[in-house]
């Protein structure tokens, strides 16, 4: 039986209605809130802050698994820590000295992500993979939600799949972008761990039910 985790997106939830959404979250079967920081220089967007995920963190009682897009992310670590943040993801590519920025993360007592864009070779984390608890693999190209699944991401997963047993890591691959009802299982059975999932969840009738269709995927 699959032991996946699922991870809704609050970038799609409804902002008008947030604390709605959220305890809807808190009596589903999900396992984390999916929280996307975004800069406008990164990625071609911006979404919410510190003080949207510390409001978050007040009522969310399950982790706050937080991915960054933003440039020098290593800026403010401590500072999302202290706003709920358990999990940290930081992008292979926005940042200089990843070693360091994994061992700051651990250091304020979050579990350290690693996310790598679309057309990022999976085996540059060779050096890091045991050092890090997290591998998001971005499905589609970072910025926006409803965007198209990127179906080379199969193939990435196992790749990465590969090079965690072959090292001894111990980290989780998560999947963020256009994961839906017919693609989950498929995802599963390639090697992933972790989904997230934003406007499969929060366009449907029942998002609820939907958050336990994607929980059961691969069973």
């Amino acid at each position: 039986m699959s032991q996946h985790l699922i991870a809704p997106s609050l970038l799609s939830a409804d902002f008008a209605n947030l604390g709605r959404d959220i305890e809807m979250i808190n009596k589903s079967v999900a396992d984390w809130f999916h929280v996307d920081v975004m800069d406008g220089e990164f990625v071609p967007n911006i979404s919410f802050g510190m003080p949207v995920l510390k409001a978050i963190s007040k009522y969310a009682r399950k982790p706050l698994d937080v991915h960054l897009m933003i440039v020098k992310p290593e800026r403010y670590f401590e500072a999302f820590r202290d706003c709920g943040a358990n999990i940290l993801s930081i992008h292979y590519e926005a940042v200089v000295h990843l070693h360091r920025a994994v061992e700051q993360i651990h250091s304020l007592g979050m579990k350290a992500g690693v996310v790598l864009n679309p057309h990022t070779q999976v085996n540059l984390l060779e050096d890091i993979i045991k050092d890090i608890d997290l591998v998001l693999l971005m499905s589609v190209n970072p910025g926006f939600g409803g965007q198209k699944f990127i179906e080379n991401t199969y193939a990435r997963i196992i790749k990465l799949r590969k090079l965690i047993e072959t090292t001894g890591s111990k980290a989780l691959i998560e999947i963020d972008g256009g994961v839906d009802l017919k693609n989950a299982p498929l995802l599963i059975k390639a090697g992933a761990d972790v989904l997230v999932a934003g406007n499969t969840i929060f366009a449907s009738e029942n998002p609820s039910a939907t958050i336990k269709l994607l929980k059961d995927s691969g069973n």
